[in-house]
């Protein structure tokens, strides 16, 4: 993770100041901040977490384990008080997401609605993923385990992320795969570039190569059954003279 400070560090003001603000320059739905402050579930998860956040690291585990239990409550998102994360945060939709203790998310980071940051070990110690600067993670994925999500990556809707994925990629799939080489895109803390039609699909590009191949073996097979005929048509001719 880029992000060196903690941002347990500052004052829980500035922090929620920048996870509101960080909401217009990637959700063109939003129209001003009073809308946003109000209506937005996403926010308001956030917003209680880093208080829950600073309850836990101060030692008032209770406290913090209630602040999250009613964060959940009123957001139906489930943020462990002891999970770590950076500098404007954005939820959209906010439904449905689960982020476990030991899970790391740095700053600038978009989630999508019934993300899973999940762990795969009942084991002391860390269970959950690392989630660097500037990553997007679409609907539905599971990210699961200790592993790390490379800056600037992407986890496609509905992907299951068992192994690290390298920084700028592209990863779909169950389990995700790498479909896509790092590209240039929006500079971190400016609108996100989503592209969202532009995801690879690896089951068609495969079945679109066996239909060339099934194509160029049929031409190739009626080429050698019409060379194949020749010699018996002659050979009917010299008969019949």
């Amino acid at each position: 993770m880029k992000s060196s400070k903690s941002p347990g560090k500052e004052r829980l003001w500035k922090l929620w100041r920048d996870d509101v603000a960080c909401v217009k320059a990637r959700d063109p739905a939003a129209r001003n901040v009073l809308e946003v402050v109000l209506t937005y579930p996403g926010v308001h998860a956030i917003i209680w977490h880093r208080l829950a956040n600073r309850l836990w690291l101060s030692g008032f585990k209770f406290p913090a384990r209630f602040v999250s239990w009613f964060a959940r409550l009123v957001t139906n998102v489930d943020i462990h008080p002891g999970a770590t994360i950076g500098r404007s945060f954005f939820i959209d939709h906010g439904a449905g997401v689960v982020i476990g203790e030991t899970a790391e998310i740095g700053d600038n980071v978009t989630m999508y609605h019934g993300v899973t940051l999940g762990g795969v070990s009942w084991s002391p110690g860390r269970r959950h993923p690392i989630i660097e600067d500037g990553v997007l993670i679409g609907a539905g994925a599971k990210i699961l385990g200790p592993i790390k999500v490379g800056g600037g990556a992407r986890i496609g809707a509905n992907s299951v992320v068992v192994e690290e994925v390298p920084p700028g990629v592209t990863a779909v799939g169950i389990p995700a795969r790498i479909v896509r080489a790092p590209t240039t895109r929006s500079a971190i803390g400016t609108r996100v570039n989503l592209d969202h039609h532009l995801i690879a699909d690896p089951v068609g590009e495969v079945l679109s190569l066996l239909l060339d191949r099934v194509e160029f073996l049929e031409a190739r097979l009626n080429h050698m059954q019409r060379r194949a005929r020749k010699p018996e048509a002659a050979c009917e001719e010299k008969v019949e003279g």
